[in-house]
């Protein structure tokens, strides 16, 4: 059975149809019930459970956050968050992320084989934990454009190679960004991709329109703005010539004005309208009885308000794309006056030597002399300013010159921190989404 998804984004969304007869006259897929599917298991989820768990999330009306990671601890962030939660989670690589994860040392001598690598890597660790976890996640990569192509044709090797082995894919989908390219070309390179990946029981997410800003190395800051707004036509053609492909699945991220990164209000003008214009169109075309036929993806959503995100999730919006958020929650959780100004004014200048750390402090109150019983849920960067005095030398400290310091500069300690707001952070996207306690 064709399964489709179309993916229509704020520079970026997807939607999500099953075809069983050639476009024109396409039967949308069906939710099997309001419950989740019986085929959605903790774990990383493919194939028909993939679609299962999409068409769950359209008919339950909420969103799946779809979070770029760069790290372990980005990756487990997100799990714990679904985890914490109660709900499904996406992890996506980008292809700087996986010259990242392959470290760069290889990234900057070997960028195709390194971004590759990276992103197997990365997939597999997700694979060993997923199921601990006790949730369901899918795993994606990001936008990969023309120039591109040689990752996404290694990332498309080492499914086909998995696929032969455990008789599933790596991964459960991939994006192709072209974008860029005359409307006719882009579709036509989707299908025959399409083509090899629905061998391997592959989604793919393709993207029509742009998506404005910059974002891991894609900078469309300087677009066109008629190319933020796709129109429902272009959608359609899209749908008609990929729901030809035998078994394909694929997402459409078509724009609708949004953009990549966090922009001062005024700077970006979301038309999520489009989104039901669009749904309305296809329905009228397939002459069924769904009337939100298209399941949307919505890129860009870091920075987006409340009612836009429920929105577009009001016309099919399954999925959003979350990276500039989760970047800053990873440095800072954010503002923290009532601890800030009382930790500044108790700081004093040092004189050289540790024996200064206590006539320093001996006045400042317990909680700033021992800035670490704060609480906890704090990026990088404030478990720094709260632990400041704790990280300047091996040993000697507030409590003591001869105290020692490793359990404050353990690497574990700020990177764990740095998960702890990542995971708080996603749960308030995730209650944006709607997707709290959902399995």
């Amino acid at each position: 059975m064709q399964s489709v998804v179309v993916a229509l984004a704020l520079s970026s969304a997807a939607a999500l149809v099953a075809p069983s007869r050639p476009a024109a006259r396409a039967a949308p897929l069906e939710a099997a019930t309001i419950s989740l599917p019986t085929s959605v298991k903790p774990g990383v989820v493919t194939g028909e459970a993939l679609v299962d768990l999409l068409s769950y999330a359209k008919e339950k009306g909420f969103a799946i956050p779809a979070v770029n990671a760069v790290s372990s601890c980005g990756i487990n962030a997100c799990m714990e968050a679904a985890a914490k939660y109660g709900g499904p989670m996406i992890v996506q690589f980008s292809r700087g992320g996986g010259q990242f994860l392959a470290g760069k040392f290889i990234g900057n001598q070997e960028p195709d084989k390194a971004s590759v690598a990276g992103c197997v890597a990365g997939a597999l660790q997700v694979r060993q934990l997923a199921e601990l976890y006790g949730v369901p996640v899918i795993l994606h990569t990001d936008h990969c454009m023309r120039d591109w192509l040689p990752w996404f044709d290694g990332l498309l090797e080492a499914n086909e190679d998995y696929f032969a082995k455990n008789g599933e894919p790596l991964f459960s989908s991939h994006m192709l960004d072209l974008s860029e390219d005359p409307l006719e070309e882009n579709i036509a390179t989707c299908v025959e991709y399409l083509e090899r990946m629905s061998k391997s029981n592959l989604l793919l997410e393709m993207e029509l329109g742009i998506t404005g800003g910059e974002e891991d190395g894609v900078d469309n800051s300087d677009v066109d703005s008629s190319k933020l707004y796709t129109q429902p036509e272009e959608v359609w053609q899209v749908y008609e010539a990929l729901s030809k492909v035998p078994n394909g699945k694929f997402t459409v991220a078509a724009a609708f004005g949004n953009v990549h990164g966090v922009y001062s209000p005024g700077n970006v003008r979301l038309e999520p309208q489009i989104l039901h214009n669009t749904q309305k169109f296809i329905s009228e075309k397939l002459g069924g009885d769904d009337k939100k036929p298209v399941y949307f993806v919505f890129h860009g959503g870091s920075g987006s308000s409340t009612e836009d995100i429920q929105y577009a999730i009001e016309a099919g919006t399954i999925k959003m794309n979350i990276d500039t958020d989760t970047q800053w929650s990873f440095w800072v959780r954010g503002p923290r006056p009532d601890y800030i100004s009382t930790f500044a004014a108790a700081r004093r200048p040092r004189a050289a030597g540790r024996h200064d750390y206590t006539s320093t402090f001996a006045a400042a109150p317990s909680t700033t002399r021992r800035p670490h019983l704060i609480a906890t849920q704090d990026g990088i960067r404030e478990y720094e300013a709260k632990n400041h005095d704790y990280l300047q030398q091996q040993i000697g400290n507030p409590d003591g010159a001869d105290k020692p310091n490793k359990k404050y500069y353990d690497p574990r300690m700020c990177l764990r921190s740095a998960e702890e707001a990542t995971v708080e952070r996603l749960g308030k996207a995730m209650e944006d989404l709607k997707c709290v306690n959902v399995l």
